[in-house]
C-alpha cells in the first residue's frame, strides 16, 4: 500500500512539473509575440509636411464656410 502511494506521488510530481514547464514556455512565447506585435508599426518616411498643413487649412476653411 505504501509503495503504491509513493509511486502515485512521484507520477503526480512529474505531471505537475511538465505542466509548469509548458506554462513557462507559453509565457515566454506570448511575451515574444507581444513584443513583435508592438514592433510591427510601419516606418513613416518621406512625409510632406507642407501638404499635411495645407490639408488642415482646407478642412478649417470648409468648416468655417
Amino acid at each position: 500500500m505504501k509503495i503504491k502511494f509513493l509511486q502515485h506521488i512521484r507520477i503526480m510530481g512529474v505531471t505537475k512539473l511538465n505542466r509548469k514547464t509548458r506554462k513557462n514556455y507559453a509565457r515566454a512565447n506570448n511575451k515574444v509575440a507581444r513584443i513583435k506585435q508592438l514592433l510591427l508599426k510601419p516606418d513613416v518616411k518621406n512625409v510632406d509636411v507642407e501638404a499635411i498643413k495645407a490639408s488642415f487649412a482646407e478642412k478649417k476653411a470648409q468648416a468655417a464656410a
